[in-house]
């Protein structure tokens, strides 16, 4: 019985010939069904035509009033502040995967971005059959780079081929198509110069082509009871590990040294202290803080249903994901620029001077950034924070002891402006 093979379906090694097929992936769609760690029942799609969806919404609507659903877990999902990584760190496993499958939150201490090291572990010492993602990773790229090794031998092989034959001249050429023998040794003519057939007997016949079983590898190992512990964590950034907890409640997070929760607005402060380097009070805050002007930028982009992650690997602050870094590569690129519009930053010198240091930006700077974008395929979104004065801010959402007592109304100060910018280039954008 034959076995029919598919070129697709092989991935080709130019020096062992054809190897197995890649292993099937994950059902991603099923593993991230949720897009975020809480659930949410809309109401059901109004129909104009049809008079009687008007009663399935206003039925769905009051059953719910009566009957609230449960949109958060029943255990609650905590996390624990890092003050040395200033970060969040959630050790539970149940937890981190929730939050990893549910919205890409986060990354593993221990790996690229999904939390996979145990895996890896258990697969290096022979108590698991498979790869992880980063292995498949890691196997493509070298794949990939040996066979751009192999083909420019290729290529330099058949240059210097076509040199040599131009260096011979057109002396060696035949009238009748049979080789001549020059200086005792035999030359064969071009291969245009030969009869039809004439290359038939240099390709290999079946017999000599060895394929590959496509059986799977039976285990050459026994199962072995050995434990390993899990030395991996979940590490949610600042604005990451907020956002969960103002925007959507959905994280407990702890002080490490009192085992208390923290509430919204002391991790609000906390945060903002943090995002500076050394660390500062809550007497030294300043509008423009860097936390303030990142977790701005997060929300806005959550808000509209954006997967936000780290940009730092392509020189930005942030990368947007339709749907998932599983799914598909990052579409936008963002860049995040404090402005300063408001007649306060005006008002005197010291102030002005302050301002156009912090807005100053090269222009060989941005074209670099852009140009990194440009060449992976990403689109550049420069964002615009406008930076609310401080006394306007204070007398509104602070107390006394410089506490913020309503973050909405906090952050309902500051406003966000983006533009796309795109890299022209003259011969692919001509009209």
């Amino acid at each position: 019985m034959g076995v029919t093979f598919q070129a697709q379906d092989l991935p080709v090694n130019l020096e062992a010939g054809l190897e197995l097929p890649r292993p099937s992936r994950p059902n991603f769609n099923k593993l991230h069904a949720q897009r975020l760690p809480i659930k949410a029942y809309p109401l059901p799609p109004l129909v104009p035509h049809n008079p009687l969806s008007l009663l399935h919404i206003a039925f769905t609507y009051l059953f719910q009033l009566v009957v609230p659903p449960q949109s958060h877990p029943e255990t609650p999902l905590r996390g624990y502040f890092s003050a040395e990584t200033r970060s969040v760190h959630v050790t539970d496993e149940a937890v981190a995967r929730i939050l990893w499958e549910q919205g890409f939150f986060g990354k593993g201490s221990l790996s690229r971005s999904e939390p996979a090291w145990l895996e890896r572990e258990k697969i290096r010492q022979g108590l698991l059959v498979g790869n992880t993602s980063e292995e498949l990773t890691r196997k493509r790229r070298q794949e990939r780079k040996q066979f751009k090794k192999e083909r420019a031998k290729k290529e330099r092989e058949a240059i210097e081929e076509k040199l040599a034959e131009e260096a011979r001249g057109d002396t060696l050429q035949p009238v009748d198509g049979n080789p001549k023998e020059v200086d005792g040794d035999l030359v064969s003519p071009p291969d245009d110069k030969l009869p039809p057939n004439a290359n038939e007997r240099h390709a290999p016949s079946p017999s000599n082509v060895t394929l590959h079983s496509l059986e799977k590898p039976e285990n050459t190992f026994e199962p072995s009871s050995k434990v390993i512990l899990n030395q991996e964590h979940l590490q949610l950034t600042l604005e990451e590990a907020f956002f969960l907890v103002y925007g959507l409640g959905a994280l407990e997070i702890q002080d490490p040294s009192t085992s208390r929760c923290v509430n919204t607005s002391q991790l609000f402060s906390i945060c903002r202290s943090y995002s500076y380097f050394p660390s500062r009070s809550s007497n030294d805050l300043a509008p423009d803080d860097p936390f303030l002007l990142s977790y701005v930028v997060y929300h806005h982009f959550r808000s509209l249903g954006w997967v936000v992650r780290p940009g730092i690997k392509f020189a930005v602050d942030y990368l947007l994901y339709n749907r998932g870094p599983v799914f598909s590569h990052a579409e936008y690129a963002v860049i995040i620029l404090p402005s300063y519009n408001h007649a306060y930053w005006g008002s005197t010198q010291e102030l002005r001077a302050a301002v156009k240091r912090k807005e100053k930006k090269s222009w060989w700077w941005l074209h670099c950034v852009n140009r990194v974008q440009a060449q992976v395929r990403k689109s550049l979104v420069v964002v615009y924070v406008e930076v609310a004065p401080p006394e306007d801010v204070e007398r509104a959402t602070m107390d006394k002891s410089r506490e913020v007592v309503d973050v909405g109304q906090f952050l309902e100060r500051y406003r966000v402006r983006d533009l796309i910018l795109k890299r022209w280039t003259p011969n692919r954008s001509r009209s």
